[in-house]
């Protein structure tokens, strides 16, 4: 897949461009997002990636395009499951909801730059190093297995990182908000606001979402530029994705699991694909392994489909069974 400088420049500045739009027309003034605008505006996200996914097969080829189909519908659900986190850190920061869609945008724009910057890295040593692909697979598999064996019936607490520790020893801030400053003068020192604080734990957690989700885009395509745009898709539509499914979050009781499928099916993917196609010194007397299979795109998409329709469809089940027992309890209490 050949893209020329100029794609990537007239992708980036388009991306540049959808942000600059999105602050002016609903983050540069304070409002909670209805369902509705919510609604649309996910909805004009998801038609945006879709039309590039197409674009991408009429210049490119299906098989590419189904690459960035695959890569965007994966890092949407794992975006989904980072809004959980997104969430606990709103709550500890009890940040006011007509607020929450700046840091929300501000976060994200400091996760996209981030991301960008891993992706680069990752396809160089990718590049040099045909072993990395190895230690991505081994990598997801490992995240799957602790995504499975998580305890979803406790609390998730929120811990602030050693970026965030550090700002904050570094910059004095207040501790109340003031509307959304992000600094504000006290005498003759300028002091860091809550929701200067909130962005940057926003920001930088993300980036830790980046351990797994650049490697599971990786094991779908080698493409540089289909990594990056599926990212880019995925976290620009995350601001209207947290309104949309704010009351919805806690009912997915059963993402993390379905969530721990995909990744060790990548994982897995990665590592046969990686044995099938590379001269490795180390593995098979540094000969390609013949019997290792070559995973389909198409298969790698149905897989994805079906194991986060089947975790939505459960979860959904099972709350809707807690709630009917909830609801009858008391009335067997009071008899």
């Amino acid at each position: 897949m050949n893209v020329p400088l100029w794609v990537w420049a007239l992708t980036i500045a388009a991306f540049g461009v959808i942000v600059v739009v999105d602050f002016f027309t609903h983050v540069r003034t304070p409002h909670e997002p209805s369902f509705r605008e919510a609604s649309l505006w996910s909805g004009i996200y998801v038609t945006l990636a879709l039309l590039f996914g197409v674009g991408m097969m009429l210049a490119w080829g299906t098989s590419h395009g189904a690459e960035f189909l695959a890569g965007y519908v994966t890092e949407w659900s794992l975006s989904v499951d980072n809004l959980f986190v997104f969430l606990i850190i709103m709550t500890k920061f009890a940040v006011p909801r007509i607020y929450q869609q700046k840091v929300l945008m501000v976060g994200v724009i400091i996760a996209l730059v981030l991301r960008g910057m891993f992706i680069l890295a990752g396809a160089a040593a990718i590049a040099r190093f045909e072993w990395v692909f190895y230690l991505f697979g081994a990598f997801l598999i490992y995240t799957a297995i602790a995504l499975a064996r998580e305890d979803h019936d406790s609390e998730t607490e929120f811990h602030e990182n050693r970026l965030l520790r550090l700002v904050r020893r570094g910059i004095p801030s207040t501790s109340a908000y003031h509307g959304d400053r992000l600094t504000v003068r006290s005498g003759s020192r300028r002091l860091m606001t809550p929701m200067l604080v909130v962005m940057i734990a926003i920001g930088s957690t993300d980036v830790l979402f980046a351990l797994d989700s650049i490697p599971a885009i990786f094991g779908l395509t080698k493409e540089p530029y289909i990594v990056f745009t599926t990212n880019a898709f995925a976290l620009l539509g995350l601001r209207q994705l947290y309104f949309l499914l704010h009351g919805l979050l806690r009912r997915l009781v059963f993402l993390s699991e379905g969530l721990a499928v995909i990744l060790a099916f990548i994982g897995i993917k990665l590592v046969l694909e990686t044995l099938h196609d590379n001269d490795l010194p180390f593995v098979n007397g540094g000969k390609p392994v013949a019997w290792a299979p070559e995973i389909p795109i198409w298969l790698s998409l149905l897989v994805i489909v079906v194991s986060l329709t089947v975790a939505t469809a459960a979860s959904l089940a099972k709350t809707r069974r807690d709630a009917a027992a909830t609801a009858v309890a008391p009335a067997a209490t009071e008899v």
